[in-house]
């Protein structure tokens, strides 16, 4: 089966003006134009190809590499709005439609959207959408406190920032916990914090409780390695958005830490701040 708005690895049946036939096990077959024919092939010699519909919504195949596949996330730029929705660039000739029904909010030239990419299966043809809400569940969790997930921001609240979680659930990082410059279609490594009883997520960028002591404490380690003299103008009485711009870390994570390097005696603290021994 030639599967649409993903990768297929098919061999090269026959060749035509147009360019070159191929199919896949079961015979099914799709035109490779000739812009995309390598230098050098072979008949049934198998190549990967992208599968997608043309301007006459006709399977095509080709070796571009879209910015993004069926059934994923990404940000997308989009390029027009006409009177029947948007075109978003997704790295192929023929753009992304985005019908209005499917945007969050209206888009605009030339703005950023993060979508999701599916196939209508009304019309058989590649969509995107920007209520990606929709595509996310959170009744069958498969994640549990303190898993390492990955994370594409989605869109800021009132509380913090929601994210997705390994492309299935909807999470969301507190203000509090948000100690960097992060924007909509980030992809970032996190860690669930929290498992609410309603199966609503917290994540955090750093890990959690004692299992953050130890990568922290080798940040300020670095951090006072790479400095001229092996000091850092911060301690344990530091305004906390001293700690924050500097080290983009909280100031209770920033005393564990150097609570840890203390106890190990590698380095000493001052009142104008901390020494590597």
């Amino acid at each position: 089966m030639i599967h649409i708005g993903d990768y297929n690895v098919l061999e090269i049946l026959r060749e035509s003006e147009q360019g070159l036939y191929l199919a896949d096990k079961e015979g099914n077959e799709v035109l490779l134009p000739n812009r995309y024919v390598p230098e050098s092939f072979k008949i049934w010699e198998e190549i990967e190809v992208f599968v997608y519909l043309d301007n006459e919504e006709r399977p095509v195949a080709v070796t571009d590499e879209p910015f993004i596949l069926r059934d994923d996330f990404a940000l997308l730029r989009c390029n027009q709005v006409t009177e029947i929705g948007a075109f978003l660039d997704w790295g192929l000739v023929k753009e992304l439609f985005c019908p209005f029904s499917e945007q969050a909010f209206k888009m605009k030239a030339g703005g950023w959207y993060l979508v999701y990419c599916y196939l209508d299966e009304q019309t058989g043809r590649l969509v995107a959408s920007s209520k990606t809400n929709r595509f996310l569940d959170n009744k069958d969790l498969t994640v549990q406190q303190f898993d390492e997930v990955d994370l594409i921001v989605s869109h800021p609240s009132d509380l913090g920032m929601n994210v997705i979680v390994n492309d299935k659930h909807l999470g969301l990082i507190f203000s509090e916990d948000i100690f960097k410059d992060i924007s909509v279609g980030d992809r970032l490594k996190g860690f669930v914090k929290k498992v609410r009883e309603d199966n609503k997520l917290d994540i955090v960028l750093g890990k959690i409780g004692y299992r953050k002591i130890e990568p922290n404490a080798d940040l300020v380690m670095q951090r006072l390695e790479d400095s001229r003299d092996g000091f850092i103008p911060l301690n344990d009485k530091s305004n906390p958005d001293d700690i924050k711009r500097e080290l983009e870390m909280s100031k209770k994570t920033f005393k564990k830490a150097i609570g840890t390097l203390y106890k190990q005696r590698l380095i000493k603290i001052e009142n104008d701040g901390i020494y590597l021994i």
